[in-house]
């Protein structure tokens, strides 16, 4: 299921960023010229990525424009994402950003008359293919916020499946006083919060806090500034000590079950369990269990 909704966005995206002190990944991401020519965007990445035991962290990199989703931004997150996505190294996604801002949302420069309407339809075709990337992708994708989050940024809190965030983070989608209601950033939003807090949100546009957005279902987890990086790798840690066919298993059915009916959503999960026992890795698990030891897992 996850890996049928992943293809449909093309897994064969370019190679990986190699900009850290974790282990270097595969060689070819940065190349630029002709040999980049399969690349999907122009210019500088936007992004930076990393890799390590399992946990991939892709930062947003452009804080002078207060890491707006624009275009090329877009871009380059969605192939850091898409990078050998089906590889049993990997486990879990991490996504920050670097300074204040996580991010400001698209970038309205992107978004005058200047540019065609066909680069605007591409631009928010390209954010929605993020956003239901991060949900069909076999692993679990945790943001990590540290700073505003605001319009499309939000939107991209929303969207992963984990969210933890600082408690001076603050969130909002104040696209209504700009002329420009934040209709694609609801669709996220409003499958995360109640709809009488979204549609406040959505017509006020005033920002809530980190700790508002815990209590509304927006967030995880709320930690101090100095605690938020500690607590998402505990928490991607133990995400990628598990068995990947398992979670992946379970992230695409709890998102498959979520609009159905109480007859039918029981129905899926149940002949999902029936999978789940028949993988080599829930019966590891369960002998495991049984025989009192530590599982060894197949991925």
């Amino acid at each position: 299921m996850a890996a049928a909704g992943l293809r449909a966005f093309g897994t064969k995206g370019p190679g990986w960023l190699r900009r850290s002190p974790w282990a270097p990944l595969s060689a070819g991401f940065c190349s630029r010229g002709p040999a980049g020519a399969g690349r999907p965007e122009l210019g500088p990445r936007l992004t930076s990525a990393r890799q390590r035991d399992g946990i991939r962290n892709i930062v947003l990199s452009d804080p002078k424009k207060r890491n707006a989703l624009s275009l090329a931004m877009l871009k380059s997150l969605q192939s850091d994402i898409l990078h050998e996505a089906e590889s049993r190294d990997l486990k879990v996604i991490i996504i920050s950003a670097e300074g204040p801002v996580f991010s400001s949302g698209h970038d309205l420069k992107e978004l005058t008359d200047e540019r065609s309407p066909d680069y605007h339809a591409e631009v928010f075709q390209t954010c929605s293919e993020v956003m239901m990337l991060i949900q069909n992708h076999p692993v679990p994708v945790i943001a990590m916020v540290n700073g505003l989050a605001t319009a499309a940024g939000c939107q991209l809190v929303a969207s992963c499946d984990i969210a933890v965030a600082s408690d001076t983070s603050s969130f909002a989608t104040p696209g209504v006083n700009l002329g420009l209601f934040c209709s694609t950033p609801a669709v996220a939003l409003g499958r995360a919060v109640p709809r009488k807090v979204a549609l406040e949100m959505l017509f006020t546009g005033e920002p809530i806090s980190a700790q508002e957005a815990l209590r509304h279902g927006l967030l995880s987890r709320v930690v101090p500034e100095e605690q938020l990086e500690e607590e998402t790798m505990r928490i991607a840690g133990k995400i990628a000590s598990l068995s990947r066919p398992v979670v992946a298993l379970g992230k695409a059915t709890f998102y498959r079950q979520l609009p159905q009916d109480l007859r039918t959503a029981y129905h899926l999960t149940s002949q999902t369990m029936v999978d789940n026992v028949a993988l080599k890795d829930g019966q590891e698990g369960i002998k495991a269990f049984i025989q009192k030891r530590k599982p060894i897992w197949s991925q």
